[in-house]
């Protein structure tokens, strides 16, 4: 029996600055974060000012989390304490496991035309793998996946699977799903979704309809579902592109500060002390 998922509640991303001094919008956060574990944040870095992110996010640390970092046009240059540098492209994603600890550097470079587009989004840790070892994954555009169903619906494929095509990133502990979904006018999206499982749907382009919502969400609205087997997304007179983001929740607790998110206060305290005293990388 199909039971689809409707609306808990509709966002509208907020403008914040980051790093030093990086312009950008944030759907979801610290004070929201409950409603949406396993996840922490989600952040729409989409600009085409280069003096709004050029600064970047110089040398930081970050702990117990995992960060994915989607580009849609531009470049961003990073590196890391392990010796890891590259550039994440258009199209490219970037998916990193913080783990026991590591060092990096974020550096928007945006493209010819000065844009620079992409999101970030931040997922905890259970407690059992706070610690674990770093690790990168670099995926190139071209390794993504992307399907045309029989509707018309185009799906890059990052994490998860649709319709027996599967995402380049596997072995992740939340079991994710990232999917980029563009649905045309006229048409309609119907998706299965695990029970139990955190749903969210970031919209970046159009406008279109989500579950039973009468009014058409557009550019910068994200919708939290309730719990449920299926999702519904339906076009009319635009078509509309979003991210559609799942994963299992945790339900631990959670001491965030910065870019260091532990369970406890005390594991805060340790990890912010041995950040300043040169013992925080383990690997």
């Amino acid at each position: 029996m199909n039971r689809t998922r409707r609306i808990r509640k509709i966002f509208t991303s907020k403008p914040t600055i980051e790093g030093a001094g990086v312009h950008l919008k944030r759907a979801f956060g610290f004070h929201e974060e409950p409603g949406f574990d396993p996840f922490l944040l989600l952040d729409d870095f989409r600009s085409n000012n280069q003096k709004y992110y050029i600064n970047g996010f110089p040398w930081h640390p970050h702990r117990g989390i995992e960060t994915i970092t989607y580009v849609l046009r531009g470049n961003v240059e990073h590196g890391d304490s392990m010796g890891n540098e590259g550039i994440i492209g258009s199209g490219d994603v970037q998916w990193m496991t913080a783990g026991s600890g590591i060092i990096h550097q974020e550096m928007p470079k945006g493209d010819e035309d000065g844009y620079n587009w992409g999101f970030q989004l931040w997922a905890n840790l259970p407690a059992s793998h706070k610690m674990m070892n770093p690790r990168y994954r670099d995926v190139k555009s071209n390794q993504i996946p992307e399907i045309t169903t029989a509707t018309g619906v185009k799906i890059r494929i990052i994490c998860g699977g649709v319709l027996g095509t599967k995402g380049p990133v596997g072995d992740i502990v939340i079991d994710p799903e990232y999917l980029d979904v563009t649905v045309p006018a006229k048409s309609e999206f119907v998706h299965p979704t695990k029970e139990g499982h955190t749903v969210f749907a970031y919209v970046i382009e159009g406008k279109g309809y989500f579950s039973e919502e009468k009014k058409p969400l557009t550019n910068e609205n994200l919708i939290l579902f309730d719990d449920g087997n299926q999702l519904i997304v339906s076009a009319e007179d635009d078509a509309v592109r979003f991210l559609l983001i799942s994963g299992k929740p945790i339900g631990e607790p959670v001491a965030w500060h910065g870019p260091i998110v532990m369970n406890t206060q005390e594991e805060l305290k340790i990890a912010f002390k041995e950040y300043n005293n040169g013992t925080f990388i383990r690997h």
